[in-house]
């Protein structure tokens, strides 16, 4: 039977993730139906959430927060991508975000003194230091070590969530208030929304979290293709996580190159913090990132670890839970739960049943390719 290899490039990224998609949303719609709800109206309430009415819904606004929320996912859907290449499963994507907003929060909060020119450039330098410094640990564990590091990077995803809450409670907490989050930034030191910067041009939209972040997030994509592709240093990656021994044979370094790739990994989801904590919050709060450390192994697995893939699934996952927030409020059989299912069986079919249907399909094209041989 063939293998991936073997497929054509559109039908192993394109069709099959398409087909394991429309399954996802098929059963999704069944369980709708069997808790009493209109599957057809639940889909129509997910795209209205997702991009707009026009009315009830502006677009701007529902919009603004699909790709705001698109943002987060490519940034840790990133973080996954870059170790699995590695053959590294980094799930402590969480942590390395969390760790990395601190780091952002810190360089907004003290080095405010700065002009925006250059608190932006020192802000994406500290998600970047402070995501990556908290992946170094683990990866030195799995290269010197041999620890595992789907088991150090869970710890660490706690141990992350311990500091923050001692951090906010005990030393970064605003004076004189009960909420654990700090002061609010200076002006200056926030990343401007899209409809702020669409108003000063007369583009009047509806307000939303979408910031610059966007920007920055596509960046990371086109760094990550070229890093894997189009370097010595991705090259060593692939070879690694395809076969150590080789690598090794190669000239090689497998434990230095685990320790780059996590490194790169946490760095991209440091950068999360910019998005939730520099773009939306403008202050350092707890749980700016819950959800989307994990939401992105998800994102990774469905966009096969391309940077391209992955911010098509971030699309995806964007939509799901900016639409499923409107869902969950126009229909009362489908609460917030019931969303989180929807994305379970879409991380499901597209993850743990991804080759439900590929035997099939490569059979298909292994058969068009014999009969094509044989007509010349």
């Amino acid at each position: 039977m063939p293998g991936r290899g073997q497929l054509p490039r559109w039908v192993d990224v394109g069709l099959i993730p398409l087909i394991n998609l429309s399954l996802a949303l098929f059963v999704s719609g069944i369980v709708v139906l069997i808790i009493g709800g209109n599957p057809i109206r639940a889909v129509g309430l997910l795209i209205t959430g997702a991009f707009g009415d026009g009315q009830m819904v502006p677009h701007g606004e529902a919009i603004g927060f699909t790709l705001y929320y698109t943002t987060n996912y490519v940034f840790t859907g990133l973080a996954v991508a870059v170790a699995f290449h590695c053959g590294l499963f980094n799930i402590g994507g969480e942590g390395q975000a969390y760790i990395g907003g601190l780091g952002v929060g810190l360089v907004c909060l003290y080095l405010d003194f700065l002009p925006f020119v250059l608190i932006v450039p020192a802000a994406i330098i500290g998600a970047a230091v402070f995501g990556a410094a908290w992946a170094f640990i683990p990866a030195y564990l799995q290269a010197k070590r041999g620890s595992h590091i789907v088991i150090t990077t869970i710890m660490f995803n706690f141990i992350a969530a311990a500091l923050m809450v001692y951090l906010m409670v005990n030393l970064l907490i605003r004076p004189g208030q009960q909420s654990p989050e700090s002061r609010a930034f200076a002006e200056h030191a926030v990343l401007p929304a899209f409809h702020e910067i669409l108003g000063a041009i007369g583009i009047e939209v509806a307000r939303s979290p979408l910031n610059l972040s966007l920007i920055w997030a596509i960046v990371a994509c086109v760094f990550v293709w070229v890093f894997i592709w189009r370097t010595r240093w991705g090259y060593a990656v692939r070879t690694v996580g395809q076969n150590t021994r080789a690598a090794v044979y190669g000239g090689i370094s497998p434990a230095n190159t685990i320790i780059m790739a996590m490194l790169i990994g946490g760095a991209m989801a440091g950068f999360l913090g910019l998005n939730a904590v520099m773009g939306e919050h403008h202050r350092l709060l707890l749980n700016f990132q819950l959800g989307y450390g994990f939401g992105g192994i998800a994102v990774a697995l469905m966009g096969r670890n391309h940077p391209i893939g992955v911010f098509l699934a971030a699309l995806l996952f964007g939509i799901l839970t900016q639409g499923g927030g409107e869902l969950a409020f126009e229909m009362p059989q489908v609460t917030r739960e019931m969303v989180v299912v929807i994305q379970g069986l879409v991380i499901l079919f597209a993850g743990a049943l991804e080759n439900m249907f590929r035997p099939r399909i490569a059979a298909y094209f292994l058969a068009r390719a014999e009969r094509a041989q044989a007509a010349t």
